[in-house]
C-alpha cells in the first residue's frame, strides 16, 4: 500500500514551486493597480485587467469537450461570480481608499483564512494553537488598520483596509470551489472556464454601471500596468495556483501566500515612498508570524491526510 501511494502521489515540490510563483506574481497586483488607478476608475481598471487576462487565457482552453455536469457548471459559475466581480471590485475599491502598504499587509491574513477554511471545509484539523494564530492574525490586521500611513498617492483608511480583508474572505470561497472542481476536472479546464466566465460576468456588471472603458488618452504606463496585472497577476497566477493546488494541500500552500504581502509592502516603500508607523510593523509581524507558524506546523500534521481525501 505504501509503495502504491509513492507511485500515484504527485511531486509536492513542483506544486510548491507553482504556488510560490503564483504568490510572488500576486504580490505585484496592487502595485500595478495603483499605477492604473491614477487614470482609471476602479471598475474600468478591474475590467481592463480581466480583458487582458481573458485574451491570454484563450490558448489554455481545452480543445476537447469537458464533461462538466450541471452541478459542476453551477459551482463553477458561483465561484467565478464571487471570485472575480465581487472579490476584485471589492478589493480594488479598498485599494483606492488605502495605501499600497496597508492593502498588501492586509493580504497577509489570507494564509490564516485559508488554513481555517481548509480545516472547516476540507476537514484538515486545526487545534487550539491554530485558533490562537487566527486571533493573533486578526489582532495584527487591526493594528495595521488603526495605524497611520500615508504616501503621495493618499492615506490609509479603516474603510479601505476593511474592504481588502472582506475580499480575502470572498476569495476563500473561490479557492475552495476550484479545489473541489479540480478533484474531477483538469486545472486548465477549471482555470480557463472559470476565468472566462468571471470576466464575462464582470463586463456585465461594469459596463451598464460605469459605461465602456476609455481607450484614448491613457498613458503607456497605464496600458503596461493593465496588461501586467492581467497577464502576470491573473492568467499566470490562476494557472500556476490551481495546478499547484492539485499537488499540495491547501493548508500547506497557504504559507507561500506570505510572499504576497512582503513583496507588495516592499514595493510600496521603495517606489511609492510610503511610511508605516510602528503599530503597522507590529501588526505585520503578527500576521506573518502567525500565518507562518500555523501553516508550517499544520502542514506537517496533515501531510498524508489530504492525499487520501482527494482520491
Amino acid at each position: 500500500m505504501t509503495t502504491a501511494r509513492k507511485h500515484t502521489q504527485p511531486n509536492p515540490r513542483i506544486g510548491f514551486l507553482a504556488c510560490g510563483s503564483a504568490a510572488f506574481l500576486w504580490g505585484l497586483g496592487f502595485f500595478f493597480g495603483k499605477i492604473a488607478l491614477r487614470e482609471l476608475p476602479v471598475a474600468h481598471m478591474v475590467l481592463y485587467r480581466f480583458l487582458f487576462a481573458a485574451v491570454t487565457m484563450l490558448p489554455f482552453v481545452p480543445l476537447r469537450r469537458m464533461q462538466f455536469s450541471g452541478r459542476d457548471w453551477r459551482l463553477l459559475a458561483l465561484g467565478a461570480f464571487f471570485g472575480i466581480p465581487v472579490q476584485f471590485l471589492m478589493q480594488f475599491y479598498g485599494l483606492a481608499h488605502t495605501t499600497l502598504a496597508h492593502a498588501s499587509l492586509m493580504v497577509g491574513t489570507m494564509p490564516v483564512i485559508l488554513a481555517v477554511g481548509a480545516s472547516v471545509f476540507l476537514h484538515e484539523r486545526l487545534d487550539a494553537i491554530g485558533w490562537l494564530a487566527l486571533a493573533g492574525s486578526c489582532a495584527g490586521a487591526g493594528l495595521i488598520a488603526l495605524s497611520h500611513s500615508s504616501s503621495t498617492a493618499g492615506s490609509a483608511t479603516v474603510f479601505g483596509d476593511g474592504l481588502v480583508i472582506a475580499s480575502m474572505l470572498v476569495s476563500l470561497f473561490w479557492i475552495l470551489t476550484n479545489k473541489r472542481l479540480m478533484d474531477r476536472h483538469s486545472p486548465a479546464a477549471v482555470s480557463s472556464y472559470g476565468l472566462l466566465l468571471g470576466a464575462a460576468m464582470l463586463a456585465a456588471v461594469v459596463i451598464p454601471y460605469a459605461g465602456l472603458p476609455p481607450v484614448r488618452h491613457l498613458s503607456l504606463n497605464v496600458w503596461a500596468a493593465s496588461a501586467g496585472s492581467g497577464v502576470l497577476c491573473t492568467t499566470a497566477t490562476t494557472l500556476l495556483w490551481n495546478w499547484g493546488m492539485t499537488r499540495v494541500p491547501a493548508s500547506q500552500a497557504a504559507v507561500l501566500l506570505n510572499l504576497e504581502p512582503m513583496i507588495g509592502s516592499a514595493l510600496s516603500v521603495w517606489l511609492f515612498s510610503e511610511r508605516l508607523g510602528w503599530t503597522a510593523w507590529l501588526g505585520a509581524a503578527l500576521i506573518v508570524g502567525c500565518a507562518t507558524s500555523l501553516t508550517a506546523r499544520h502542514s506537517t500534521a496533515v501531510v498524508a491526510e489530504p492525499a487520501l481525501s482527494l482520491e
